[in-house]
């Protein structure tokens, strides 16, 4: 029905920047609302909120959801996630969608 796709991880030194991607595509009516997620090894998958590091943002004549991540640290290290609270087409239930993580490892 409905799949999101992050892209964007991979290896960088602390203090590095990336930035992730988060495209969702499929039978979407409306987005109500999305969100990055993370969740480390052997740790509960948590929220990743805006702080002076981290900047959201959103494109929505893409579907589109970024993470800007910059001053990153060893402890930023995670797979991310990406989840969009989805109006389908043809239905007036909202879904919770999760897309499949990409990993970001900060190490020298």
């Amino acid at each position: 029905q409905v799949q999101l796709v992050e892209s964007g991880g991979g290896l960088v030194q602390p203090g590095g920047s990336l930035r992730l991607s988060c495209a969702a595509s499929g039978s979407i009516f409306r987005i109500n609302t999305m969100g990055w997620y993370r969740q480390a090894p052997g740790k509960q998958r948590e929220l990743v909120a805006t702080n002076p590091r981290f900047t959201i943002s959103r494109d929505d004549t893409k579907n589109t959801m970024y993470l800007q991540m910059n001053s990153l640290k060893p402890e930023d290290t995670a797979v991310y996630y990406c989840n969009a609270d989805v109006v389908v087409h043809g239905s007036m239930r909202i879904f919770s969608f999760w897309g499949q993580g990409t990993q970001v490892t900060v190490s020298s």
